[in-house]
């Protein structure tokens, strides 16, 4: 398991996941399937790529401490979901955050890809709605995965 400096978290307290996502439906789902498994998530949301770097880049530079998960889609804004993957993974802070990628994407050379970019998990955006409220079982078992 890799190391952290983020500590247990103790009951009642929530987890910090940071969702990069331009679709404001992707997000909702996203919500509620939060909602739906009673997970003690607090969900901070960017809209693209730019603001993601811009984001890791502050918390590299000051004691912002990095989010428990991230979840990232990788059709964005400004700069793409693989480049903001490829920049947590070279940042000594955010190096051990596990991500969750997003996307409406199936293509072998993707998954590929943010798995060889460092990506702990693909969850390909289903086009049903029933379907896509399963991502909530994928961020409970990555946050399980991560004794949190």
């Amino acid at each position: 398991m890799p190391s952290t400096d983020r500590p247990k978290k103790i009951e009642g307290v929530k987890l910090a996941v940071l969702l990069v996502e331009d679709n404001r439906a992707d997000v909702l789902i996203i919500e509620e399937a939060i909602a739906m498994h009673g997970l003690p998530i607090d969900l901070h949301v960017l809209s693209d790529g730019g603001k993601a770097f811009e984001y890791i880049d502050r918390a590299d530079r000051d004691s912002t401490p990095c989010p428990d998960l991230l979840v990232l889609d990788l059709n964005l804004p400004k700069r793409s979901g693989k480049e903001v993957l490829q920049r947590v993974r070279e940042s000594p802070k955010w190096k051990d955050v596990p991500v969750l990628v997003m996307t409406s994407s199936n293509s072998p050379r993707d998954r590929n890809e943010v798995r060889q970019l460092g990506a702990n998990h693909y969850f390909c955006k289903p086009s049903s709605y029933d379907e896509f409220l399963k991502v909530g079982d994928v961020l409970k078992m990555l946050l399980s995965q991560r004794g949190l």
